[in-house]
């Protein structure tokens, strides 16, 4: 079958409230807000937009409502140019609505996030074909059996999976977890499913031999990275130096260049450097999905650090 899209995402969307604020409020307090923006957000649909300002078809086929957030969503993917012709809406659905407390003054940002309404990926949904019209599917951990059936369907067609992570107390998150074969997590969650506290030990003990690669982030730290040829020898990718501006959504873009650089068929250490590039790009611009990068800006971006 000839591939309809170079990645589907399914799973987490969200609308993002962003308040822009000089410090962090303390306890019983008032603050001037500075700006706010309302962006479309979340870890698949960020990771959708990355991979599509990077130049690839991508495609969302996750469930949504008929209310307002749910409209925001389809029309910012739409304006960015990712396919939403496979979105379910159903009545009482909707995507997260998160309050982003941005501190202008550490660069750095607080969630507040409401779950109410969120479906996440359907046992039922998308229809197996529109899976394996995909040369990789992108998952995350909201909806976990959705998740299960989606994997195998890809697994079983040889589609490439690629999942990015933050929780893991849903029934069944280890099924998924091991039927996963890119695994992208922050060091932080990493920590906590192993125990370890060192980034390429709890590389090299996520590692399996089903996997094709496991990057653990660290954001300013950098990443450590194993794959097939060196499984027991993790490797470290310094984070590029930028003036950050606002770290949102940074891990997402992160994960979506590494998809994006999977379909355009790089190896693991030029995808690594690539989703690094890309991710610190992110830092240097406001807003979530509205600081990802372009392919031109990236690519601008390693030929000046090559010099």
């Amino acid at each position: 079958m000839t591939a309809t899209f170079d990645i589907l995402g399914l799973g987490c969307v969200a609308i993002d409230d962003l308040l822009y604020v000089p410090s962090f409020p303390s306890a019983d307090t008032k603050l001037q807000i500075l700006r706010r923006e309302r962006q479309c957000g979340g870890l698949t649909a960020t990771a959708m937009v990355a991979a599509a300002r990077l130049g690839s078809r991508c495609a969302y086929a996750g469930t949504l409502g008929e209310d307002e957030l749910s409209q925001f969503v389809v029309d910012a993917f739409r304006h960015e140019g990712v396919d939403a012709t496979h979105i379910r809406r159903r009545s009482g659905a909707r995507p997260i609505h998160s309050i982003v407390i941005v501190d202008l003054s550490r660069q750095t940002r607080t969630i507040l996030y409401d779950l109410e309404g969120v479906l996440g990926a359907q046992e039922d949904w998308p229809h197996a074909d529109v899976i394996r019209a995909a040369r990789i599917l992108f998952v995350d951990h909201f909806g976990t059996e959705g998740m299960i059936r989606a994997t195998k369907i890809a697994r079983e067609a040889s589609i490439p999976v690629v999942a990015d992570f933050e929780s893991d107390v849903m029934p069944r998150f280890g099924d998924l977890l091991a039927l996963v074969d890119h695994l992208l997590i922050s060091c932080e969650f990493g920590e906590r499913l192993t125990g370890e506290k060192e980034p390429a030990r709890i590389a090299a003990q996520l590692w399996t031999s089903e996997r094709q690669a496991v990057v653990v982030t660290c954001g300013a730290a950098g990443c450590w990275f194993v794959d097939a040829d060196r499984p027991d020898r993790p490797q470290h990718r310094p984070a590029f130096a930028v003036a950050v501006v606002d770290t949102t959504g940074c891990g997402d873009v992160f994960h979506g260049a590494y998809a994006s650089g999977l379909a355009r068929g790089l190896g693991l250490e030029e995808r690594v450097r690539f989703a690094s590039a890309s991710a610190a790009l992110k830092a240097t611009r406001p807003g979530g999905q509205a600081g990802c990068p372009t392919l031109a800006d990236v690519e601008a971006f390693l030929k000046a650090q090559d010099k």
